[in-house]
């Protein structure tokens, strides 16, 4: 599982490039200045990283970068839950134009730069050439032990983010009692007030209607009265002459048959009128002016009234009103329960320091075995009877990051005292250092290609030999491109790719092709001694690269 191919198109000052890598261990040499880090560069910018204008080539629209792995089993739940397809391989591609937009795809679906950044997590670990500055950051000492001891601190800072929400709740509460127990005293006046009303959801519409069907309740009976008199008077009334008038067409049909039909429609109207003649009598029978319960709406709808006016509001939100009042109350109750803030900090600290011990622990029990790997690495690196220690110091207070303070200290030589990284260790001891850290870290993790650009900065001779063997070693497992100006590590490589600079009538462009045989002896021979080459360098390129594949077999 591994990077098979990179292809560029108006990179920097590449025009067109497409690159096959194999498995094994890699390097990319040219001169100062042909732009070794380039690919380097491009498969950042394909894992995420941010995109800018300047990386388009001059005179062009847009850049376009494509990478292309082998697919790690581990990536396909991510994959699947993402909604992306999932075959053989993982596709990465982004395009950034000469405004600086930029696009992504992963498996030819559209993606989010942040996609491209959890994927490369995955996929790629890349070590800078300015890896030991990290050294002395107290940040990245720390991701160093937790990377190794196989940590993660996300947990650590979610309870510390609890318990000092936990610890500001309960100090604002101290602080605030006064004001909370007015606040509180105001509020429950309200609600009781209110609360003797006990006004219902749907209550004033209810209260509305009612009154108003008995205020006019003896409109309400004299129209009743009427139309029962209109139907059933004492002269006979409408009932009494409609039923006339179909006894009348009735008699007649048999004379004339259409008679039949309207008769039937009278005597239905007929029917309808005797009912609305029925509903009409048992109305004015159940129905009552009821003055005193008039006289109680009036009062009720008083009391709702006189409420919403003294509270700014419509009758109807009132109930509402009274709703959120309690809510605020049982809040402000909450708030002024200092024993169950207290209660609630105790939990969120407790389950703090319980994670947190948990990590103490675990890292002091990394941290040795850190040191001896480091220390077994910096042997080979120039640095013998050096020795490398990880410090946890215990802190007065707790931290978001646990409860230890992490440093790297070292003794350049056997019989001196550790001392911190960045008070005693040179520019190029720094380098070996971080390489040293770079090798141990770089056997864990998930990572299948290990990147190197130009960590070897600063040593050379048999320390650089080192450097290419442990770069071979690593090789064996996992796929490693190392960015290197040492003929010595160039030498150990099993692939070996060059960057050519050339000049052409629209500028200066840039290449990468694989060399072999004479052609990788010539490129040995001018990391030894510049572009005139020599038989004697000739020759010499010639021995380290049979000695490393000797030493190789």
């Amino acid at each position: 599982m591994s990077l098979k191919r990179i292809a560029l198109r108006d990179f920097v000052i590449v025009r067109e490039l497409e690159l096959d890598l194999d498995a094994g261990f890699s390097v990319l040499t040219g001169e100062t200045g042909a732009g070794k880090s380039i690919l380097v560069d491009a498969l950042q910018l394909a894992l995420g990283a941010r995109a800018e204008a300047s990386v388009v080539r001059e005179g062009a629209a847009r850049t376009e970068i494509s990478a292309e792995f082998d697919l790690p089993p581990a990536l396909l739940p991510w994959l699947e839950e993402a909604g992306f397809e999932a075959g053989d391989s993982l596709l990465l591609r982004r395009s950034i134009d000469s405004q600086g937009k930029s696009r992504a795809w992963i498996n030819g679906s559209s993606a989010t730069a942040t996609q491209l950044r959890e994927v490369g997590e995955h996929l790629v670990d890349i070590h800078g050439q300015h890896a030991w500055q990290s050294l002395t950051r107290p940040a990245s000492v720390r991701a160093l032990l937790d990377g190794y001891a196989g940590l993660d601190p996300s947990k650590l800072q979610q309870l510390w983010t609890g318990w000092r929400s936990a610890q500001k709740t309960l100090a604002d509460a101290r602080s605030a009692q006064d004001s909370l127990q007015r606040e509180r005293e105001r509020l429950s006046w309200q609600v009781g007030e209110v609360d003797k009303l006990a006004p219902g959801q749907d209550e004033w519409d209810e209260l509305n209607a009612s009154h108003t069907r008995l205020s006019h309740a003896q409109a309400l009976l004299d129209a009743a009265q009427s139309a029962q008199e209109m139907l059933d008077g004492d002269e006979g009334g409408a009932r009494k002459a409609l039923s006339q008038a179909v006894d009348t067409l009735r008699g007649q049909e048999h004379l004339e048959p259409q008679f039949r039909e309207i008769g039937e429609v009278l005597a239905s109207s007929l029917a309808q009128m005797e009912d609305a003649a029925h509903s009409l009598q048992a109305y004015l029978r159940k129905t009552d002016l009821e003055p005193e319960r008039l006289a109680e709406l009036d009062e009720r709808m008083s009391s709702w009234l006189s409420l919403a006016r003294r509270y700014k509001r419509t009758p109807p939100e009132l109930p509402g009103l009274l709703a959120s009042w309690q809510d605020e109350l049982k809040k402000l109750d909450a708030a002024a329960d200092l024993a169950a803030l207290e209660a609630a900090e105790k939990k969120e600290h407790e389950a703090f320091l319980a994670e947190a011990r948990a990590l103490s622990k675990a890292r002091a029990k990394a941290a040795p075995q850190l040191s001896k790997a480091v220390t077994q690495a910096m042997q080979g690196l120039g640095m013998t009877g050096g020795r490398f220690e990880v410090a946890l110091e215990k802190l007065e207070t707790p931290t978001a990051f646990g409860l230890e303070e992490i440093a790297f200290l070292v003794a350049g030589h056997a019989g001196s005292t550790p001392r911190p990284v960045g008070k005693v260790a040179s520019g190029g001891e720094l380098s070996r250092i971080a390489l040293a850290i770079a090798v141990t870290t770089s056997r864990i993790g998930e990572a299948q290609t290990l990147i190197f650009d130009e960590v070897d900065s600063g040593v050379g001779g048999a320390v650089a030999e080192t450097v290419g063997r442990l770069m071979k070693q690593l090789g064996r497992d996992r796929q490693v491109l190392a960015v290197t100006h040492l003929p010595q590590v160039a030498a150990c490589a099993d692939h070996h790719l060059v960057v050519a600079k050339q000049s052409q009538a629209g500028g200066v462009s840039s290449s990468v092709a694989p060399v072999e045989g004479e052609k990788r002896v010539a490129e040995v021979a001018r990391m030894l001694g510049g572009e005139r080459l020599s038989g004697t360098t000739l020759a010499h390129a010639k021995e380290m690269l049979g000695d490393a594949a000797a030493a190789g077999s």
